[in-house]
Parts: C-alpha cells; structure tokens; sequence
C-alpha cells in the first residue's frame, strides 16, 4: 500500500469534567484537521459548569458524546473505547491539542499500515505559554522497553492501532496510560516514529497533583514489565539523570 491510499479511520477521544476553560480549544484542534477521516467522540463525567454547553456548541464536529458520572479518568477513556469504530485510536484529553491542522494528515502519510504513530509533544502552561517540548524526548525507535528510563512518549503523541489495544486497566488511578501502552507495544509488528511535533501538552493535570501516588503507580507498572531489580537499578539511573537536569538549568538559569 503507497503513502498516498492510506487514510485510516481515525478515532479522536476526548475525556472531560468540568473544563469550561479548555474544552473548547480541544475540540477546535480536532475540528480543523485537513484530514477528513475522523471520528470524534467525548466522554464528559456529568460537567455543571457549562462544558455540556461548550459541546453542544460544536455539536457537528463531534460524531459522539455523552455526559453522566463515571467512576474515574480510566473508566471514562475505557467508555470512549467501547464507542469507538476507528482503525487507529488518540486519546487527546481536555485542554490539549493536535499539534496543528496538518498533523493528523502528515502522521498517517510518514509510512503506511503501522500498528502505532508517534512523535514529539510541546508543552503548555495554564496561560497557554509554551514550555518547550518535553525533558524525555521521544526515542528514535520505539519499543516495549523504552519506557524502562521513563515515559518517554505522552499519551497525546501516540496513535494506536485499535486492534491491538485493551481497556485501561482500571486498578491503576493515574498510570494506566503507561500499562495501556506497553501492552499495544508488545503486540505491535511496526512502530513508527513520525519524527514531528503531534501534541500540545496542558501540564498539571492529576498525576502531577498527586505526585507522590502516580510515582508508586508507575514504579510497579515498570517492575511488572521489567522486573524488580532492573527497575530499581533505572530509577537510581533517572534520579541522577533528573538531578543533573536541574543542576545544568539552573546553573543556565544562573
């Protein structure tokens, strides 16, 4: 199959709550793709602060939606799942964006038929402010052990193909991207790595709030792929990688 026959359905899924802030710029962001094959679906946890009015806005951009209560983050992509008919699947969460108009388009056409796309991710701050892109850069070619230093794609920057993936693993309340992800890997025969910025990142969202819980979380995610000792020896490695990421920011910042 030629670059050019290419065109997968793709599934967008945006899972919110009371975002009235940011919603709008998500949903614009899938909206004005050049890329027509999309469908888009948003999972709303019963919002009361004018969100549902916000979708309802943009109603014909949407090929899905629904608002009631859920039982968490994990539960609401897991309903967005089951709705989805895609090919390949984007979890694009409220107030994050597609990189710009031509990102689903160009994703698609760096190389046909893979069963997972990704790419770089810029981050943003609550005023919108850019941060730059991410400390852990995307690696050159992805695999199931890439994550062993760290998670080094976001689960905004990466299009799965639907085949492959399974729901979130529910007992996980902040890291469940990262076990949904490496299970697709591991099953995954062609990985791609579209060597372009795919995502704008809101920063601070609940694993940064509960910090301490999301580090626990993914330490036993990566002991359960990589097993306890190797894991342990990683973490020591990312502490002194982190802390002289610190060191040479601050002694720029000097």
């Amino acid at each position: 199959m030629s670059k050019q026959d290419f065109h997968p359905r793709l599934t967008v899924i945006t899972v919110v709550y009371n975002n009235v802030k940011d919603i709008e710029r998500t949903i614009l962001s899938v909206a004005n793709q050049d890329y027509r094959n999309i469908e888009y679906i948003i999972v709303d946890g019963g919002s009361d602060d004018g969100t549902v009015d916000i979708i309802k806005k943009h109603e014909q951009y949407i090929s899905k939606w629904i608002s009631e209560p859920d039982k968490g983050i994990y539960n609401a992509m897991n309903k967005g799942l089951a709705m989805a008919s895609g090919e390949y699947v984007l979890f694009m969460n409220s107030g994050d964006e597609i990189y710009d108009s031509t990102t689903v388009k160009k994703v698609f056409a760096s190389s046909p038929d893979a069963d997972i796309y990704y790419g770089e991710t810029e981050m943003f701050d609550s005023a919108w402010k850019s941060l730059g892109p991410r400390r852990h850069k995307a690696p050159k070619q992805f695999t199931w052990q890439s994550f062993k230093y760290g998670m080094s794609i976001s689960h905004q920057a990466i299009y799965i193909r639907r085949s492959i993936t399974e729901p979130y693993d529910e007992y996980y309340k902040l890291s469940a991207d990262i076990d949904w992800i490496l299970k697709a890997a591991q099953k995954a025969k062609k990985i791609v790595n579209t060597h372009q910025y795919v995502a704008k990142y809101l920063v601070g969202g609940m694993s940064k709030k509960r910090h301490r819980q999301s580090l626990m979380e993914r330490f036993e995610i990566f002991t359960e792929y990589y097993g306890f000792v190797p894991n342990l020896f990683h973490h020591v490695a990312i502490g002194a990688k982190l802390a002289w990421y610190y060191l040479k920011n601050r002694r720029t910042n000097d």
